[in-house]
């Protein structure tokens, strides 16, 4: 079996990519779903967040939840809005976001690659999540989600991957937040076989994002391998949809803390506690941190530069040594005496995207009482903690930009 292979995805018609496109089920409540979906009768959101249809009390882990999905998409279909390639391709997807741009490729990843880690995982999943993605997969017949994953260095495949996006793409859509998703089908049998074989020759893969869905594509995998007694590896469902960058393109973006009291301390007594680890000083400007091992301190109206003692980075540790680490054995758990930011509700984290301003905001509300900024993950980080199949401490990674749900899925036939 090989680690990628090219298949036959189920895509919008020819320029219906922009009524389709919508953003990943997982950023949106139910409640912003709709709203986002208004008039649009076509949005994937349909598919993917489907309780939209129905009426507002009904969970949303409900069995009519993943009936509906099934009919949205039969209707699509129906309806000619959705089609089908009629022979195994790869897709080239490019996103871009500003200034940033990044190149990857739309593929069907191995199963059993996933099964036996040679595409890594970092995260825990929660069972009632896995559950959630097996019933939508099962119901629609699909994957739908693409998983988010990353390849090391392979000039070659970033060579074929640039060369094809120089032409005209396929779909074309700026989404409502600006980003602009763009696709290019690769049909011809030298490209896919020279990109089948470079992947085959990669050590490994790395799941940016995506764990929960990778998950249940391989707990279908294997419930339809023991159902199926002509079970020959060939098997659509032996691969699951993903969407693979190079790893030096991907953007991480800063995953920020917030704490709702200084744990019975005074502000004075705060930062002398502070200091027994990290060194500190006051700034009249905002700190975005710009190395490992610096952090930005907001307090009400006042911004702190800390750095952590460089001998309390333990170099040989790929978990410890990360800086969501540092600050919570260091600061988060001593000082404030949150040992358990998973479940702790006086902890609560603020993705990059939103910027200082409103670390800023939430402490000036009197929400909470200290913002901390951090020095974003790097993606050598991550695939070290993977490779030596460790997990990443909650809330280290905010991947952007986000990939557009609809734009290819993965039938298994």
């Amino acid at each position: 079996m090989h680690l990628i292979r090219p298949f036959t995805g189920l895509r919008p018609a020819p320029d219906r990519a922009a009524e389709i496109a919508a953003p990943p089920y997982d950023v949106l409540s139910s409640a912003e779903a709709r709203v986002c979906a208004t008039g649009k009768p076509w949005n994937f959101l349909h598919i993917s967040k489907p309780e939209i249809d129905l009426p507002e009390s009904t969970d949303p882990y409900a069995p009519e939840v993943y009936a509906k999905a099934a009919e949205n998409l039969k209707k699509m279909l129906g309806e000619g809005v959705l089609a089908r390639d009629p022979a195994p391709c790869y897709y080239v997807y490019r996103l871009v976001m500003g200034s940033h741009s990044q190149i990857g490729l739309v593929a069907a990843a191995s199963v059993a690659d996933y099964d036996n880690n040679r595409i890594r995982k970092h995260e825990f999943t929660r069972p009632d999540k896995e559950d959630d993605r097996v019933r939508q997969i099962e119901a629609l017949n699909a994957q739908t989600g693409p998983v988010l994953l990353a390849y090391p260095a392979a000039p070659q495949v970033d060579a074929i991957l640039a060369k094809v996006s120089a032409g005209t793409p396929d779909a074309d859509v700026t989404a409502d937040d600006g980003i602009r998703h763009s696709l290019w089908v690769i049909r011809d049998d030298e490209t896919l076989a020279k990109l089948t074989a470079a992947f085959d020759a990669m050590p490994a893969l790395y799941i940016a994002d995506g764990h929960h869905r990778s998950a249940a594509a391989s707990r279908v995998a294997a419930a339809r391998r023991a159902a199926n007694p002509k079970h020959s590896g060939d098997e659509s469902y032996n691969y699951f949809l993903s969407v693979i960058f190079p790893h030096h393109q991907m953007k991480i973006m800063d995953y920020n803390r917030v704490v709702t009291d200084l744990n019975g301390m005074d502000t004075v007594v705060f930062l002398e506690k502070i200091g027994e680890k990290f060194s500190m000083q006051a700034s009249s400007t905002p700190i975005k941190p710009g190395k490992p091992g610096e952090f930005g301190l907001y307090l009400p109206k006042q911004w702190y530069r800390l750095e952590i003692r460089p001998e309390l980075i333990p170099a040989a540790d790929p978990v410890a040594r990360l800086d969501v680490s540092l600050l919570q054995n260091h600061l988060i758990a001593p000082v404030l005496g949150i040992s358990d930011p998973r479940r702790d509700r006086r902890i609560d984290f603020v993705g990059g995207i939103r910027g200082l301003p409103e670390l800023e905001r939430r402490v000036d509300s009197g929400k909470m009482a200290a913002a901390f900024a951090l020095f974003a993950t790097r993606m050598e980080d991550l695939m070290a903690v993977a490779d030596v199949d460790e997990v990443m401490p909650p809330k280290s990674t905010w991947f952007e930009p986000k990939l557009a749900d609809g734009l290819v899925s993965h039938v298994l036939d």
